[in-house]
């Protein structure tokens, strides 16, 4: 049975996202850990419509738009790696989703 730590990072901002991620794989390949990606999501646009002031009758304005950057690795087996990577301290501009998932082989149940 083998654990596969899937680590989702999402940020507006590409170059702090792409360092993060790019350590984290220069990390693992150090440790001898297995890891699959990064892989890349396109990223989604956002737009966010402004007031002039708060309230019903403050009156639209331009919107505010910004990008969204998304980075997937999975790290297979190796739960201490994966357990130390999870619970890192990451920049405030990066958001972190892991999920953690039991596979077993072929022909087992």
């Amino acid at each position: 049975m083998t654990f596969v730590t899937t680590l989702r990072f999402t940020s507006g901002d590409r170059r702090v996202l792409d360092d993060v991620v790019n350590n984290i794989k220069q990390t693992a390949k150090r440790k001898g850990a297995e890891l699959k990606g990064p892989h890349s999501k396109s990223p989604n646009a956002v737009r966010v419509p402004l007031s002039n002031c708060p309230g019903r009758d403050g009156g639209l304005i331009d919107s505010w738009r910004y990008t969204i950057y998304t980075r997937t690795i999975h790290i297979i087996g190796h739960s201490e790696f994966a357990r130390a990577t999870a619970g890192r301290d990451f920049p405030d501009d990066i958001h972190v989703e892991v999920d953690v998932e039991r596979r077993t082989g072929a022909g087992r149940t």
